[in-house]
Order: C-alpha cells, then structure tokens, then sequence
C-alpha cells in the first residue's frame, strides 16, 4: 500500500506545535534560523518552509537550513520581502523562495517557487530517521540595576513568562506580530521588550510589534538585523543596533542608531 500524501500545514509560529505537524510539510512564518528548525524538526515534520528574516549577522535567519542537512531534513526559506514574517496566511498566498537546502533541492525545491508550489514538492521528502539533537536555548536574567528592574535576555520570544512582568526583555524573536492579534506582541507586560527587526520585511512586519507595545504603554524596539543574530538573545543584547523604537521607548531616551545595550542600561538605572 502506497504512503498517503504529506498534509501541508500553516503556522504563524514554530513554537505551537501540534500532533497534526508530525510528517507533514510545514509553512511557518517564524525566522529560519537554527531554533526554528530545532522546533520543527522536534515536532517531527517531514519537511518545513520558513522566512529567511533578511539573512542577517552571520547568515543567522536562514541558519537552520545547514543544520537540517545534517539530519536528512529538508528545508527552504522564504524572501523576507516577498511575505510578511509571522503571517503563515500572507506568506502562503506571495511567500517566494529564497534559501533552499540540498535535501529540499532533491525534490525540485528551488529559488524562485512560490511557496505553495515548494510545499506541494516537499510532500515528496524523504522522512527523517536521525535523532534530533537536544537545542540548549538560552534565557538569562542579568543583574538588577538601581530601579530594580533587571534584563531579561531570551533566544525567543516563547520563553518569556509572568516572572518578567516590569523587566527589560531582550528577544532574539522576529518583530512581527503573530498573524493580526495585537496581543501577540508580548504575552506579559514587560517595561520593555526589544526584537530583531528581520530585515524590515515585506510591508514593515518586522517593525508591526512597536506600535501595538505603544498602545500598552510598553517601551519596544528592534535592533537592525545585520547587527545582531536572530535567535540569539545574547548577540541581541551585546550586538544590536536600534533600528526602530517606539513612541514610548522615544520618551525613556531611545533612538535608532542607538547600541540597545546601551539604551537597556539606561532603562534599568
């Protein structure tokens, strides 16, 4: 009996996986990075498309397509300026492929598809037997400063928790908000929240958290993605150069072109 086909599933975020993910194809409009495709893989999908998040420092945001090679897993990347990052919808309707890597090219994915017709090739991918190596993600609280507030440096934007409700949180994570939820900026109330602004991306999403972190009241910026290494709470931190900040992050003193280190240790003094 043949194999039935590889569903194809859409998702805002790589960090909501569901048993509807093992061995399909799945498009997801997380940056592509090694964590993303750790999350992926973990989830057991056959194959995945992701958004390339503008390259950036050190070819961060479309680092996991290397690393799937090493497992057999097939991997492809959008063009951050063909879709809108954190919209699995918007990035299944324009997304154009960017990054593919060798076992995605075995099955006819190349630079240039549309996704849908990628995905529709990666449904032919080979299933991986390779052990999923264990992916350490970092979160780190760094010392209070004299408000008593303290920095919070998360690898991604799911670790945050209601422990760091009135901290300076500092994401590796894209700034895109999750498809159109508003509430989806930053799960807790955070003095301040910092991304990687993904390259700008198609339509500003890398930028659309700021606005609605305004409407909190939250103060909220991203650091150029070719400063900094998506997916690297750290390297946002000790690299990163503001790209953007909101109107509430202007009144504390931000300002782009501003090292977000710099800016953070104002915030905590």
């Amino acid at each position: 009996m043949s194999e039935p086909p590889a569903a194809i599933i859409l998702a805002d975020s790589v960090t909501k996986p569901t048993g509807a993910w093992i061995g399909a194809v799945l498009v997801s409009a997380s940056h592509g990075g090694v964590y993303a495709a750790y999350c992926a893989a973990k989830a057991g999908v056959r194959a995945m498309i992701l958004n390339d998040a503008g390259r950036g420092k050190d070819d961060a945001g479309v680092g996991g397509a290397a690393w799937c090679d090493a497992l057999g897993l097939a991997y492809a990347a959008i063009d951050t300026m063909s879709a809108r990052i954190g919209n699995a919808e918007d990035m299944a309707a324009r997304g154009a492929i960017s990054t593919v890597n060798e076992v995605a090219r075995t099955v006819g994915v190349a630079v240039g598809q549309p996704v849908m017709e990628a995905a529709q090739l990666l449904t032919l991918a080979p299933t991986v037997t390779a052990e999923i190596p264990v992916y350490e993600e970092a979160r780190t609280e760094l010392p209070p400063g004299p408000s008593g507030r303290h920095v919070v440096l998360a690898d991604s934007a799911s670790l945050i928790g209601p422990q760091d409700v009135g901290q300076v949180i500092v994401c590796g994570s894209h700034g895109g908000m999750l498809g159109t939820d508003p509430m989806t900026a930053l799960k807790v109330d955070g003095y301040a929240a910092f991304y990687n602004d993904a390259g700008g991306g198609a339509d500003g999403a890398g930028f659309s958290r700021l606005p609605a972190l305004d409407d909190r009241g939250i103060a909220a910026g991203t650091v150029a993605a070719m400063s900094a290494r998506i997916g690297d709470g750290r390297s946002t931190y000790e690299d990163g150069v503001l790209s953007r900040v909101n109107e509430t992050a202007k009144r504390l003193g931000g300002a782009e072109g501003m090292a977000l280190k710099d800016f953070a240790q104002r915030l905590i003094a």
